[in-house]
């Protein structure tokens, strides 16, 4: 828990007991969830203090968003280091269409794409979809 209080205060976010909470439970997990997981995760918290404390998480880049096609916004941890930057950071998610988990594959990084001039980037998002090894049995 130490580490998980360094890196909240390094962030310049104060630290609490359920943002250490939901922080762990995002690292134990190692796929991405939906509020919803979280919500079912920690039932007797304030729904409202979980939609804050990812929202924090996103705005501080501990955590991005997927929208891996479901049309259910999922939320991962970042890897250390990451400031969610287009140029850097970016890398692709395998969505499972059988058990329908998604997964970040960080060592798999976005290329930079040069869009028109007068375009600005803000948000690039690459989903492989497929068969995860548990359901592939492999």
């Amino acid at each position: 828990m130490q580490k998980i209080e360094e890196l909240l205060e390094s962030k310049n976010i104060r630290v609490t007991a359920m943002r250490l909470l939901i922080y762990k439970f995002l690292a134990e997990k190692q796929i991405a969830v939906t509020l919803s997981d979280i919500e079912n995760a920690f039932e007797k918290a304030d729904r409202t203090t979980l939609y804050r404390t990812v929202k924090t998480f996103e705005e501080k880049d501990i955590v991005h968003q997927i929208d891996d096609g479901t049309g259910i916004t999922k939320y991962a941890l970042c890897e250390n280091g990451c400031n969610c930057e287009i140029e850097r950071d970016l890398h692709l998610h395998f969505h499972c269409n059988n058990c329908n988990e998604t997964v970040c594959l960080t060592e798999h990084k976005i290329p930079q794409i040069k869009v028109l001039d007068g375009f600005v980037s803000e948000n690039v998002n690459l989903v492989v979809k497929g068969i995860c090894d548990k359901c592939s049995g492999q």
